[in-house]
């Protein structure tokens, strides 16, 4: 496959802005509440998108396809941002990274059911190889913990493998382009009931604060979302570019690392060893099991 028509350099792309975003939210979440955050991210990202969408004269979506923007909006930025503040606000973070790193695999079970995706026995192999590397990065100096957050990060990983699943039905008939810009102003339009809260909280916030939330904005959103999108419109299959996000626990420890000297322990290095194997085999066991056969 020539790199040029490869969805991995724009499921990368994506995958470092999202595990940035997470950085950048630790920090932005001392003067935000967390849904005034959300709000606020989405609605840079809207404008920015605005912005591209008059300058290449985007067409809009048909009016039959409207309902399926209004849920992949809904479900991929309102619902699941709800869920996933509701879920971390009760469990520990390492919990909250486990439980949503099953996104990978719901995405999977449901590419198989509605889209007939068919998953090599090597693939299920790295998916679980990729999923206790979460558990040892994220348990191995923490601990498990169980309550009625759970059942909201279970509904937080749910809408985003749902999230993927539509982007992966819009981008057969819209460009990627499309597909994230408009998913995003309905999130965006639905988010907006945290925005009275959001407009407090933003005058009293200092000048460094809108410095993030233009990199979450612009670059974790609107460039992320529509990587993301392009990597689904180029790949055979759903779950080669859901896989990726088993590497976001991992990447986001090396950019705490980075950027805010947070340094990476055992588990870091051991659970971020154990998902780059797994990714690895995913993404080319099939070329090594061809190599051996032959």
């Amino acid at each position: 496959m020539r790199f040029k028509n490869s969805f991995h350099p724009y499921a990368m792309v994506t995958i470092l802005f999202w595990s940035l975003a997470y950085v950048l939210t630790r920090l932005t979440l001392q003067y935000f509440s967390a849904f005034s955050l959300g709000f606020l991210r989405y609605l840079t990202a809207s404008i920015a998108l605005v912005v591209v969408a008059v300058v290449l004269k985007l067409k809009p979506p048909r009016r039959r396809d409207l309902p399926w923007f209004l849920l992949s909006g809904a479900v991929g930025f309102f619902v699941y941002m709800i869920a996933f503040n509701q879920g971390q606000a009760a469990v520990t973070a390492a919990t909250a990274s486990v439980v949503i790193a099953t996104t990978p695999v719901i995405t999977a079970l449901f590419a198989r059911l509605l889209y007939g995706e068919k998953l090599q026995p090597f693939q299920w192999v790295a998916i679980l190889i990729e999923f206790c590397g979460v558990i040892v990065l994220t348990l191995m100096n923490s601990t498990f913990s169980v309550n009625a957050g759970l059942l909201w990060l279970l509904l937080a990983a749910l809408a985003l493998g749902i999230y993927n699943l539509l982007q992966r039905k819009l981008t057969q008939t819209y460009s990627p382009l499309q597909c994230s810009t408009y998913s995003i102003f309905f999130g965006t339009a639905l988010l907006a009931v945290f925005s009275p809260a959001a407009a407090r909280e933003i005058v009293r916030a200092p000048a460094v604060q809108f410095f993030y939330l233009a990199i979450l904005g612009i670059c974790s959103s609107a460039i992320a979302f529509v990587a993301w999108a392009k990597a689904f419109s180029k790949a055979k299959q759903t779950s080669q570019v859901s896989n990726y996000m088993f590497v976001t626990p991992f990447l986001t420890s090396i950019l705490g690392f980075l950027l805010a000297g947070e340094v990476p322990d055992r588990a870091t290095l051991a659970g971020g060893s154990i998902i780059l194997l797994g990714v690895l085999l995913f993404n080319f066991g099939g070329k090594l099991r061809r190599k051996t056969a032959a």
